[in-house]
């Protein structure tokens, strides 16, 4: 170690940390300490938005790594996971220095470099998609990545408030999925604790103060259930460990603030864990369970028999106390305890080697499934909404009649079990039996339920446009539009053309015929399509939504084919009666000039609504909509006729306004992340957002959101009139 320059006047944590690594024969100390003293060179004159030296990132994550036990390529990686896409170094530099696999896991893991992309989203959405390539290849990529998270969310604190909701939306929708679907419990639960206390930090706090109140009185009822149980079970059963926990604080605020529930409603706040040698063992140690306690109907679930994708195993069950108070037992072996804590990294922690293929490719069979779905989607941020769609946490277990069991997420669809059987049975289906009887396409299925697809081998037989609104994974959605994009091409073709034009007429972007060819072909050669017909195609059968591209062909459209305004010399007009006045608020007022204005707060006028102004004594002019109820029908017959001055909108000038919107929906669970996934998707910035449950199983939403004009808010509105359970949306300013 006498060349290494890990001593300096600060401490990165690298001398301890490799006195650890040195214990274990697993590493190649050499080649470890040869990573660190290249990165720490790399990053020698950088530091991390908190001031400290940037080399203490890499070397924290190279340590929770450690910690997981992963393996010697993994620690590098991590080591070295920024020096790529921060320094100077190139990633055929780390191939010659450190080998194939440390440099396919740092390139993996570097965001995309000099790529022109138009929006932040498109950029997010292509690293995403890389991510999850280099995911297929060496699952080691997303395992570094989600300890690189980690770290960066645990020092959250020192980033802008905009980047840390941005950075927790990201975590709590893609990252901590993963880590669930991975089975590395403890990265899940701190990554969702930590993205809730920078998205809701008031709500985490309130969580927190009443588990903090109940700290004291829960350590003493575990400690003596722990006890009472101990007594019953270690006399019949050998090398049982038996231990406590409370509910992680994201679990509570779920059951809470997600599901509506009273936190004396959530059962599972305390919870014992068993731990034994055997299968067998695991339901004896269930009967003694439910012999000393009290169980609660329909709160029982074998993860045993029937385990969760990422391979977790467990016997569940929540009894009553002998004071009242539930609490959850789990029961598992010591083989399935390692899987439920490392997940994926118990492949490396315990096998030291890359045995246990086959069970690593089951349980990263989900990856592959993303992939292939993402292969029909063009665009990359429709993966991306797949991807949040498909790692949702919760799921339903289905059956099919030969007792073959299905994984879907929680309100997936016949037509979505049907395709997660096989491609060639949902393009061929004609109905379903749920239980014997006879559903809907749009039924959504639910966990213990036999389903029975109905499919027909008729000439032509194929699935309708229809579904691909009736679906809900990712994967279900791609199988359809694959079928469209291969049997229906002119079709297509000819659907897409129509649905181009019609959207562009909706945004008044109007050009030649000479022109308009040109024009769509840029667009075209953006998406990277070769020529029109494909791009009209991928139109046609979804693989495009040309509503997400509207930003962009605006934009494109007004810098190079919008149509000159003739440039002509005004006469300067003094001001008199008839004279008018533009402001910087897009508002032309009639017979003033100079003149302070701003929007009246009771009806928050937009682009495009008939208004009118009122003079204010001293303190300028207020624009009103023509229609809001602080406004005279009639305003010869007002009190101060003169005070009221004509105004109208200058088309010339792009404004945006604030628009508060009232809500009514059915109240049900995850309503509010439908409304604000499909603002995000929509590129609608929201300022301010609340619901409340009203009556009758119904609840009002409120938000205030930007939009530039009329028709904008009309377009925002009927996005929203789609999410399932709304029925009534309306203007809540000028009540």
């Amino acid at each position: 170690m006498s060349d290494t320059v890990y001593e300096e006047s600060y401490n990165d944590g690298f001398a301890e940390f490799f006195e650890e690594v040195k214990k274990n024969p697993q590493y190649d100390y050499a080649k470890i300490e040869k990573a660190y003293n290249l990165a720490h060179d790399a990053h020698k004159n950088q530091r991390r938005r908190s001031g400290e030296p940037y080399i203490m990132h890499p070397v924290a994550v190279a340590k929770i790594l450690f910690k997981f036990g992963m393996d010697n390529e993994c620690i590098i990686g991590a080591l070295l996971h920024d020096v790529v896409e921060d320094t100077e170094y190139n990633i055929d530099y780390i191939k010659r220095e450190f080998g194939d696999e440390v440099a396919l896991l740092v390139d993996g893991v570097t965001k995309l470099g000099q790529i022109p992309l138009s929006t932040r989203e498109e950029v997010q959405a292509e690293n995403i998609r890389k991510m999850f390539i280099a995911m297929n290849e060496d699952i080691r990529v997303i395992i570094i990545k989600l300890c690189d998270r980690l770290h960066n969310m645990r020092t959250l604190e020192h980033m802008p408030e905009y980047k840390q909701r941005e950075k927790s939306l990201e975590t709590l929708e893609i990252y901590a999925p993963i880590a669930h679907r991975l089975g590395i419990r403890p990265i899940k639960e701190e990554l969702e604790d930590l993205a809730i206390s920078y998205l809701d930090p008031i709500a985490y706090k309130e969580i927190e103060k009443n588990l903090s109140m109940k700290k004291e009185q829960g350590e003493k009822f575990l400690a003596d259930i722990t006890q009472q149980i101990s007594d019953k079970i270690t006399p019949v059963m050998k090398n049982v460990e038996i231990t406590s926990r409370v509910k992680s604080v994201h679990g509570i605020f779920r059951k809470v603030y997600i599901k509506n529930k009273n936190f004396e409603q959530i059962f599972d706040i305390y919870a014992v864990r068993i731990i034994v040698d055997s299968m067998i063992d695991c339901y004896n140690a269930l009967g003694i369970i439910h012999d000393m306690f009290q169980p609660l109907p329909g709160r029982f679930k074998d993860y045993i028999s029937m385990p969760k994708p990422n391979m977790y195993q467990s016997l569940h069950t929540t009894v009553l106390s002998k004071s009242g108070v539930p609490f959850e037992v789990q029961i598992r072996t010591w083989d399935m305890h390692r899987t439920a804590e490392f997940g994926i990294a118990a492949h490396w922690k315990y096998k030291l080697g890359k045995g246990g293929k086959d069970r690593m490719d089951n349980q990263l069979e989900w990856v592959h499934r993303i992939l292939e779905a993402g292969r029909e989607t063009e665009n990359a941020e429709e993966l991306v909404a797949n991807i949040k769609g498909d790692l949702s946490a919760d799921e339903v277990y289905v059956f099919t009649p030969k007792g073959d069991v299905k994984s879907l997420p929680k309100g997936a669809t016949v037509i979505d079990f049907a395709y997660a059987i096989h491609s060639a049975v949902g393009n061929k289906m004609v109905g379903a039996k749920v239980d014997g009887k006879i559903v809907t396409l749009d039924y959504k299925v639910k966990t213990g339920e036999i389903v029975e697809i109905l499919t027909s081998n008729a000439q032509g037989k194929g699935p309708s446009r229809d579904w691909l609104n009736i679906v809900t994974t990712g994967e279900s959605r791609s199988k359809i539009r694959a079928w469209f994009k291969k049997e229906k091409r002119e079709e297509n073709i000819v659907q897409g053309k129509a649905e181009v034009e019609r959207e562009l007429k909706r945004n008044f972007i109007r050009l030649e015929s000479e022109q308009y060819d040109s024009f769509i072909k840029k667009i075209a050669e953006r998406q990277h399509f070769e020529n029109l017909d494909d791009f009209y195609a991928a139109v046609g059968y979804g693989g495009i939504q040309i509503t997400r591209l509207i930003p962009g062909i605006k934009d494109e459209y007004n810098r190079n084919w919008r149509p000159k305004e003739p440039t002509v010399q005004k006469p300067v007009i003094p001001t008199d009666s008839n004279s008018s006045s533009k402001n910087s608020n897009g508002v032309v007022v009639e017979g003033i000039d100079n003149c302070l204005v701003k929007m009246a707060r009771c009806c928050s006028p937009i682009p495009g609504e008939p208004i009118i102004g009122f003079i204010n004594r001293g303190t300028g002019l207020t624009i009103h909509r023509r229609d809001c109820t602080n406004v005279p029908i009639d305003i010869s017959a007002s009190p101060e006729p003169e005070r009221w001055v004509k105004a109208h909108w200058d088309s010339s000038v792009q404004v945006e306004a604030r628009s508060t919107i009232d809500i009514y929906a059915i109240d049900r669970d995850g309503f509010l992340l439908d409304v604000t996934t499909k603002m995000a998707n929509a590129h609608v910035k929201i300022h301010a957002i609340n619901a409340r449950p009203i009556n009758d199983g119904n609840c009002l939403t409120t938000m205030t959101i930007t939009v530039n004009s009329k028709e904008h808010l009309e377009s925002v509105e009927k996005i929203l009139r789609k999410v399932d359970g709304v029925y009534h949306i309306e203007r809540s300013a000028g009540k």
